[in-house]
């Protein structure tokens, strides 16, 4: 489908696609976006008009085949497309994720890890090589590899995040708590642990205000 699609909406897919995968074989073959966002506590309308974003196979009365509104959606996000990456910072952030076997299920493969530092240089735990800078450009022209991570020190960010653009990245997901200027046509998605622990904090704020 080539409507375009915002980010708010992107966000919450992947949470619909958890919630389908999540139930028993035993559930019912068919789920409608009235059962899904009572579920998941969301809206009815939003739910509905999300899901005639990625799929047509909705009816009315019946809802959607579940096994088809999973297959669009992860088609939809490229789930069954795998890519590659390169992750660059193997500190214990970088390693955890470079570990971390669940990224297949969402079409990423973490191809190898890239470090400054000499003495992290080798093969990680999971079997993949932390290399050195220097071969950071020779492997994204050979595997054409288009996304990288970001798990460096909020200093060294920027100069990382440059370093891969020049090496074709178009892509990056940036871990470090830092603004990364990029050129127009370059996606950066942010993982913002502070903010996250603010919209958590508040949230128990409110909880604790109404007991």
């Amino acid at each position: 489908m080539e409507q375009k699609v915002s980010k708010s909406v992107i966000r919450r897919l992947p949470i619909y696609l958890s919630y389908l995968k999540a139930l028993p074989d035993d559930a019912p073959e068919n789920i409608s976006a009235t059962t899904l966002a009572t579920a998941l506590c969301m809206g009815e309308v939003q739910v509905r008009k999300d899901l005639a974003l990625v799929s047509d196979g909705g009816r009315p009365k019946v809802g959607y085949r579940r096994e088809s509104l999973v297959a669009d959606i992860e088609q939809f996000l490229g789930y069954d497309n795998t890519n590659d990456a390169v992750l660059i910072g193997a500190g214990k952030m970088g390693r955890a994720l470079l570990g971390y076997s669940g990224f297949s299920e969402y079409g990423l493969n973490i191809v190898a890890a890239f470090d400054a530092c000499d003495a992290l240089l080798g093969t990680d735990e999971s079997g993949k090589p932390i290399l050195p800078m220097r071969d950071l450009g020779r492997l994204c022209a050979h595997r054409k590899i288009l996304i990288g991570i970001i798990t460096v020190p909020a200093a060294q960010a920027q100069t990382v995040c440059d370093e891969l653009i020049a090496n074709g990245i178009k892509a990056i997901w940036n871990f470090a708590p830092t603004h990364l200027d990029v050129p127009e046509g370059i996606l950066v998605q942010n993982e913002n642990m502070a903010t996250s622990l603010a919209v958590l904090s508040k949230h128990l704020s409110a909880q604790i205000k109404n007991r």
